[in-house]
């Protein structure tokens, strides 16, 4: 009877089903979890670089003289285009007029002609503040990164935009580290030909 009833336990399979699937648990939701966090960090990078070439792009379109209300529908567009990460708390959006700078010899170069921010992230503009470059060479060769920097001709300007943000991890806290994820976007203005800024509603400037 004993020999019959151990013949009868090695030949029974049912829990080895349960123990395979133990030692598979852990791995399976390690790749599950892992997928999700990659997505979301492509999907934060698509949504921070459609931001940024929003920002230049509906900025370039303004067809008359700036105006501070105007910039403000801007900037809440793209914070609108943010919410899903939160661009507005956890990010820096910097806005940045540049122009040549109108000199001659060694002085010429290119200047940011006026420059507005917004987002509660403390980050300093990377190429310079407004003013930069409006008596000197400072800009030279215009702003960008290293190989890729954009300068404007005479009589016309670039809308240059910044956009920062410190990315979180959602899971994997801990594992993964945070990061700041930066890109820039710069387009020509189309028409217009009045590059200052006005203030004709008496709008708070969203000064650097």
């Amino acid at each position: 009877m004993l020999n019959l009833n151990l013949r009868s336990l090695r030949a029974d399979q049912g829990g080895a089903a349960f123990v395979e699937f133990a030692i598979a648990a852990p791995l399976f939701v390690l790749m599950l979890t892992g997928g999700f966090e990659l997505t979301n960090l492509a999907l934060t990078h698509l949504r921070l670089n459609r931001a940024a070439e929003t920002l230049a792009d509906n900025a370039s379109r303004i067809p008359t003289q700036v105006d501070e209300f105007d910039l403000g529908q801007v900037f809440e567009g793209v914070e609108l285009q943010g919410k899903s990460i939160d661009l507005e708390n956890k990010g820096r959006i910097i806005l940045s007029s540049l122009e040549d700078n109108g000199k001659g010899g060694s002085a010429k170069g290119q200047k940011i002609a006026w420059q507005r921010c917004d987002g509660k992230k403390v980050k300093e503009p990377k190429y310079g503040r407004e003013g930069k470059g409006a008596s000197d060479n400072a800009l030279k060769d215009g702003v960008g990164p290293p190989g890729r920097k954009v300068s404007a001709p005479a009589g016309t300007a670039v809308m240059y935009a910044e956009v920062v943000y410190d990315y979180e991890p959602i899971l994997w806290k801990g594992i993964i580290p945070s990061k700041e994820i930066r890109y820039e976007a710069a387009f020509n203005v189309r028409e217009r030909d009045q590059l200052g800024i006005t203030n004709s509603k008496g709008k708070p400037p969203k000064t650097c």
